[in-house]
């Protein structure tokens, strides 16, 4: 009887939420808005948890976006390297998380955020040697945050599994923003 309520409310919040976007865009903002709004609803855990589950997904979304796009556009081969890496890595890490939000009953986004793609979009437009910087510089940002997010969740989320995947995870992360920030380096 309680999965019969939980699975008809989440349906009707999934249909309540995806009826308010009419185009692209709002769909895309729905689709990673919805996910925390139906979370906060349903409650399958705690909201630092959920709240850290959808950004998380949402960030491994980004990295194995922009992962694909310097495969095709980096001119650097370790810049095309790093971005082969970014898209096996974070492929693995958001399958783990898919497979953990589901036993956990936790919606993750389906798509990225507007923001995010927005500044996908923007550097679809460089080419060689820009690309490469900037594309850089941006993995070297995204890490830095994603370390420190990582690094409180391993610390301060109370739902043990989640908490287990921040941790499990730091270390990639951390390999990942050190080889950035070397490469980065490189390419002045």
């Amino acid at each position: 009887m309680k999965k019969t309520i939980f699975l008809a409310t989440a349906c009707l919040a999934v249909g309540l939420i995806q009826s308010c976007g009419n185009g692209a865009n709002n769909n895309k903002e729905a689709q990673t808005d919805s996910a925390q709004q139906i979370n906060e609803a349903v409650k399958p855990v705690d909201d630092k948890s959920s709240e850290f589950a959808v950004k998380a997904a949402n960030g491994g979304l980004l990295e194995v976006a922009m992962g694909k796009l310097a495969q095709e556009k980096a001119t650097n081969p370790r810049v095309k390297e790093f971005g082969n890496m970014m898209v096996n890595d974070h492929t693995k890490a958001n399958d783990e998380l898919k497979a953990l939000a589901t036993s956990k009953n936790i919606t993750l986004p389906a798509s990225l955020n507007p923001e995010d793609q927005k500044h996908i979009d923007e550097l679809a437009k460089k080419s060689g040697k820009d690309f490469d910087k900037e594309y850089m510089k941006m993995m070297v940002d995204d890490h830095d945050h994603d370390v420190k997010a990582f690094e409180d969740a391993s610390k301060d989320l109370t739902d043990a599994d989640l908490k287990a995947f921040a941790t499990n995870t730091l270390p990639t992360l951390k390999a990942h923003q050190d080889s950035a920030t070397a490469i980065k380096d490189a390419l002045k």
